[in-house]
């Protein structure tokens, strides 16, 4: 007994922390395998004993928030669901009711509150007692209306989401592996927690409604009939389906084939009453509502053997661990790398090379490591860099451990830099691909930015590179010619400052007229009250202009361009002029394109639609998009391109 309860003490500890980290900073120490394990084994040691200790996750929900963010006391409880895995369980719980099967959301839970048709408050689930005001960057989320014709009080349930295509878009204008995002709900946490509403925009977050929790008026008693009438008010509901006892089976399949090229994140589904009133009349439990009850997908595990680990190095020094194994069939797709992420997963695992190891695909999508059956745990964390080979330090940064390359110029951090600088949205210089780069920097020719500018000193060094030769020469050295006439805000995107995306940088530089030595010195305060920039830029950009290192190798590198301006006779048509494009683009080659014309003309360009906004941008004018109700909805004028073409004459 008294080792059980050890046991359990134990397991309190491990499941608390995750879950702090997991809620508070977007991190995951352990996969929801991992979790899910570890919690079922509280569970079934807490029936053993009989006993429930007073910190234990079984009947508390989250601690305390960690965030500068306002809280506020939630009117009702956000209770967690009790969980199965079992389709027999699901039609135990539904007896002989009617009930309503939809997604489990794998996101942020918000609660909207609207009154007098307007949205008011956007509050996150925080502890289920207490959650952090994020009102202003709900406002922002691509779906939500912001009026609507109820003029009552209404208060709703939904859940912040952010779509696998999204994410993967986000995560290609990344420069590598390690800097990546790690999962859609992570980025979602973190995009809607900002105290930036600017950087939700740009992160294309959805809301998608599970509840209705209240209203002014009587509603109608089936839930059913509930989300009906939210859809009618503008709401994007979630998916569901009516069920009895006899097709709740039929049902649950229909989902497990779907999640499979769906596009929203969901971790499992929920079964509820369709009947409000019965609902209500169950009452709870300590922690879980009565009316409902999730099923979490049975994960298709698969044996392997563990063959190496890759460490991958970033721009930014973190070394990431990335377990490869001997391949195997996972959702129809064959699988043979999974990310641990950093070094507190790996040493949770007891990894060892030649452990059998259980693989799974989490949510059906993202390949992680289930558990371990060998736990030999003779992995070595490597002392030096697995690239330059300069000392590797052990950091750790809330309660999580990281590996990072102590090397300034290390090899991989240098062609990782290098890579972004050269790319499309940066100096746009053609012919130099990784390939290229990483002889270059072998052969000790390129140590910098400004080193790629003095190529042309090492001539014939460089015909003689293997696949290379006399034209293929010529034609790098005319692309990296052309590059030398640069707009300023795509020079400081090329700079790699952490957080200064392309659009951030436009911002900064169009608010002070292209002026390199202004942006240069800017203040905190100063990139502060810049509209769109916030603390966390305004801070990454001041520490980078403030580094000796930093400075003197930008000062090389600008003896070798020239900033240009986009200037024609129609500049300024569109100063202080807000747009927002969406749909397709016919008269420009892409929509970049057409975002180049607009700030061309001293317009600005945003991805979400506000009452700060003068235009949308779409072919389709009369469209009933979400942005075209949006807009309406603000009195914001919907032009076409041809429309745009004509004011700018």
């Amino acid at each position: 007994m008294e080792q059980k309860i050890e046991r359990m003490k134990e397991l309190i500890e491990i499941l608390n922390n995750a879950s702090k980290l997991y809620y508070q900073f977007s991190t995951s120490i352990m996969t929801d395998f991992e979790y899910d394990k570890l919690y079922d084994e509280l569970v079934s040691l807490e029936k053993e004993t009989n006993t429930v200790l007073s910190n234990s996750p079984t009947i508390n929900v989250e601690s305390e928030i960690l965030s500068s963010l306002e809280q506020t006391q939630h009117q009702q409880p956000m209770l967690s669901l009790a969980k199965t895995k079992k389709v027999d369980e699901l039609k135990n719980f539904l007896g002989d009711k009617e009930g309503l099967l939809s997604w489990k959301l794998d996101g942020l839970t918000i609660v909207l509150t609207y009154q007098d048709g307007k949205l008011v408050s956007g509050v996150t689930r925080g502890t289920g007692i207490i959650g952090e005001v994020v009102t202003e960057n709900v406002k922002r989320f691509k779906n939500i209306p912001l009026t609507i014709p109820y003029k009552g009080t209404l208060v709703l349930r939904g859940e912040a989401i952010i779509k696998y295509s999204d994410f993967q878009k986000m995560n290609d204008e990344l420069d590598d592996d390690s800097t990546q995002y790690k999962n859609p709900r992570n980025l979602c946490s973190g995009s809607v927690r900002q105290l930036d509403s600017n950087i939700t925009a740009e992160r294309n977050v959805n809301c998608i409604i599970f509840a209705l929790i209240s209203a002014t008026d009587e509603l109608p008693n089936l839930k059913s009939e509930r989300f009906d009438w939210l859809k009618s008010l503008g709401f994007e509901v979630v998916e569901y389906f009516k069920v009895k006892k006899d097709n709740i089976s039929e049902r649950v399949e229909y989902f497990k084939e779907k999640i499979k090229n769906y596009d929203i994140p969901s971790d499992g589904l929920v079964l509820t009453f369709n009947d409000s009133s019965y609902s209500e009349s169950l009452g709870n439990t300590a922690k879980y509502p009565k009316h409902s009850l999730a099923f979490k997908w049975q994960d298709t595990t698969e044996k392997t053997e563990l063959l190496d680990i890759d460490w991958k190095v970033s721009r930014t020094g973190l070394i990431n661990p990335v377990a490869v194994f001997k391949p195997v069939q996972l959702e129809g797709t064959e699988v043979s790398r999974a990310s641990l992420h950093n070094l507190s997963i790996m040493e949770g695992l007891k990894l060892g090379i030649g452990d059998t190891i259980l693989v799974y695909k989490a949510n059906m999508i993202i390949p992680q490591i289930a558990g371990n059956l060998t736990k030999s745990n003779n992995l070595v964390i490597p002392s030096e860099c697995p690239i330059c080979h300069h000392k590797a330090e052990v950091k750790q940064i809330n309660d999580v451990k990281y590996l990072f390359c102590t090397n300034d110029i290390c090899r991989a951090k240098l062609l990782k830099k290098l890579t972004l600088f050269v790319s499309r949205n940066a100096m746009d210089i053609e012919g130099l691909s990784d390939a290229i780069l990483s002889k270059l920097i072998d052969e000790e020719l390129v140590k910098s930015y400004r080193d790629i500018y003095l190529l042309s000193n090492h001539k014939d060094k460089i015909i003689n590179f293997e696949g290379f030769g006399i034209k293929s020469y010529n034609n790098l050295i005319d692309s990296i010619n052309k590059s030398r006439k640069v707009k300023l805000a795509n020079f400081i995107y090329a700079l790699g400052i952490k957080e200064v995306g392309l659009s951030r940088a436009k911002l900064i530089c169009n608010s002070y007229n292209n002026d390199f030595n202004t942006i240069s010195k800017l203040s905190f305060d100063e990139l502060n009250s810049i509209d769109g920039v916030g603390e966390i830029i305004a801070l990454e950009w001041v520490k980078a202009f403030s580094d000796p290192k930093f400075k003197l190798e930008v000062e090389a590198l600008k003896n070798e361009v020239t900033f240009i301006d986009s200037k024609d006779k129609k500049e300024g048509k569109f100063k202080d002029k807000t747009f927002v494009i969406t749909g397709n683009v016919y008269n420009f080659k892409n929509r970049d394109e057409l975002i180049e014309y607009i700030e061309g003309l001293s317009g600005k360009v945003v991805s979400s639609i506000s009452k700060n906004v003068d235009y949308l941008i779409n072919n389709d004018v009369n469209s009933t998009s979400t942005k075209n109700i949006k807009a309406k909805e603000l009195g914001i004028n919907i032009i076409s391109e041809e429309d745009l073409l004509k004011l700018s004459e």
